[in-house]
C-alpha cells in the first residue's frame, strides 16, 4: 500500500495532535523532510564515507541510518524504503501532492487545482480510507 501523499510547509510539531489521534486510532503515519539538510552523525558520515552500504546507530529508542547514494533521491524509492505500511506521509517541502495545513478547526486540505476542504481529525482520519481523497 502506497501511503497518501500530502504537502506540508510548516514544523512536525504543528501535526502533533494528528499523529496522536492516527496512533490512536491504528493509522500509521510519517514524515518526510525534503526541505531541511539532516545533521549528520559524525561516526556514521566516517562509516559511510568509508565505504559502508549504510551506517545505524540504536540508541534510546531510535534509530538513525545513513545511506550515502549514487545519486539525486528519487521519492518513490525513498517512499518505498522507508514508509511501507504508512497511510499518510506528510512531506515538508516541494512534491505534487495536496497540501494540508493546520487550522484552529481541524486540517485544512488543498487538493491541486481543487477546492480548499475543512476537516476534523475525525473526518480526515476516515477520508484517508477513501480512494477519493482529496
Amino acid at each position: 500500500m502506497q501511503p497518501r501523499l500530502v504537502q506540508v510547509s510548516s514544523t512536525a510539531e504543528d501535526f502533533a495532535p494528528l499523529f496522536g489521534a492516527a496512533r490512536a486510532a491504528g493509522v500509521r503515519m510519517g514524515w518526510l523532510d525534503l526541505a531541511a539538510v539532516p545533521a549528520l552523525v559524525p561516526e556514521l558520515a566516517a562509516a559511510a564515507e568509508a565505504g559502508a552500504l549504510r551506517a545505524v546507530s540504536v540508541s534510546g529508542g531510535h534509530v538513525l541510518s545513513l545511506k550515502t547514494l549514487a545519486g539525486e533521491p528519487v521519492l518513490r524509492d525513498v517512499i518505498r524504503e522507508h514508509f511501507t505500511g504508512c497511510r499518510l506521509l506528510l512531506v515538508r517541502g516541494e512534491v505534487d501532492a495536496p497540501r494540508l495545513s493546520a487550522d484552529p478547526d481541524g486540517w485544512r486540505v488543498q487538493p491541486s487545482g481543487g477546492d480548499e476542504r475543512l476537516f476534523s481529525t475525525e473526518e480526515l482520519l476516515n477520508a484517508l480510507r477513501s480512494p477519493n481523497f482529496p
